[in-house]
C-alpha cells in the first residue's frame, strides 16, 4: 500500500487562502439626469439613501449610497465631456433599461413614492416567479424604475 504524500503546509495555507478569496462584482449604475439636485432629492427620499453632500461639483455629478454602498451616480447631461453623456434630446431615456432597487423596506418605498408623486407605470403586485413585490415607476428624467421586496418575500408575508 502506497503511503499518500502530504502537501507542504505552507501550499496547503495557500490553497485556503485562495479558496476564500471570492471576487465580487458590483454595480454602480450612472445615469445622466437634467438637475443633479433635484434627481439626488428624488432618489434619496425614493431609497431612503445618503448622499455626498455639499461638494463642488454638486451640479454636475452626485452618488447615493445604502448602507455605506454606493447604489448610484448621477451626472449632469452635456457637462465635462463624457461621450456617453451627451445630448440628453438624442435618444428615448433609458430605452431598454431598467434601474432596479431591491429593497428591504418595501411598503415604506411605495409610500415614499406615492409621496413624491411618482409616474406609476405598474402599481405594487407580486412577481409569481421570484415571489417578491413590485412597483414599478418613471422617474423626472423619465427613466423606468423598479422597487422589488427580496426574493420570496410575497410568500412568506
Amino acid at each position: 500500500m502506497k503511503k499518500k504524500m502530504k502537501a507542504p503546509a505552507k501550499t496547503k495555507r495557500a490553497a485556503r487562502r485562495a479558496a476564500k478569496r471570492i471576487l465580487a462584482v458590483r454595480a454602480h449604475p450612472l445615469i445622466a439626469v437634467r438637475d443633479v439636485k433635484a434627481s439626488t432629492r428624488w432618489y434619496s427620499k425614493l431609497l431612503g439613501a445618503q448622499h455626498l453632500g455639499d461638494h463642488p461639483h454638486r451640479d454636475l455629478y452626485d452618488r447615493l449610497f445604502s448602507n455605506g454602498s454606493l447604489v448610484l451616480q448621477l451626472h449632469a447631461w452635456d457637462e465635462e465631456d463624457h461621450p456617453n453623456l451627451v445630448n440628453a434630446d438624442a435618444a428615448p431615456v433609458g430605452h431598454g433599461a431598467l434601474l432596479w432597487f431591491e429593497l428591504d423596506d418595501f411598503d415604506g418605498a411605495v409610500n415614499r413614492a406615492r409621496s413624491l408623486d411618482a409616474a406609476v407605470i405598474e402599481e405594487p403586485h407580486v412577481n409569481p416567479a421570484p415571489q417578491h413585490r413590485e412597483m414599478w415607476l418613471r422617474d423626472p428624467d423619465g427613466y423606468v424604475v423598479v422597487i422589488a421586496s427580496p426574493d420570496g418575500e410575497a410568500k412568506r408575508s
